[in-house]
């Protein structure tokens, strides 16, 4: 079942393949102010934005379990994950689990410690928190400029420009 409505997807800035969607997962984590390889996902081939709602959406081909070697904590990543990004945060979040005592435990929140900002909490929905290095999850950033506004998101195939070639 789809976590994400067609009515949601009108209002957003919507992105296909996964090159364009590693690039604009990057930027939104920037822009959170969250740790660059805090989504570590693989083959993305759908990512959104509601700009007005800050709802944020991944869809990608298949479950990602991923171990952050520094912390030795596996984490989950299921094929859809849906948000709602805010500067700090980003909460409300579904399709990310932690392995706990020998239990998936569903991610709610991720969020910079407000007094110390270089560590990060994550809320589950049971109300249990945990505090980790934030550095734990960055990763060296490349050189090249992040750009999410080209090429610009078609939404729908039906609505696409007709290419036209000169003879």
């Amino acid at each position: 079942m789809a976590l994400v409505a067609d009515e949601l997807k009108a209002k957003a800035e919507v992105y296909y393949d996964d090159e364009i969607c590693q690039q604009c997962t990057k930027l939104l984590l920037k822009e959170a102010g969250l740790p660059n390889g805090l989504l570590p996902l693989k083959d993305i081939m759908e990512c959104g934005y509601v700009e007005e709602t800050g709802f944020v959406w991944l869809k990608q081909k298949k479950r990602i379990d991923h171990v952050f070697q520094s912390l030795g904590r596996l984490v989950s990543y299921g094929t859809e994950i849906t948000g709602f990004a805010e500067k700090g945060r980003i909460k409300k979040v579904k399709g990310i689990k932690t392995r706990e005592l020998m239990m998936w435990v569903p991610v709610e929140e991720i969020a910079i410690d407000e007094q110390k900002t270089e560590k990060l909490i994550c809320k589950s929905i049971a109300g249990f928190s945990k505090t980790f290095p934030a550095s734990a999850f960055q990763i060296p950033e490349e050189e090249e400029k992040i750009n999410c506004a080209i090429p610009k998101p078609v939404v729908l195939m039906e609505r696409a420009p007709q290419v036209i070639k000169n003879k």
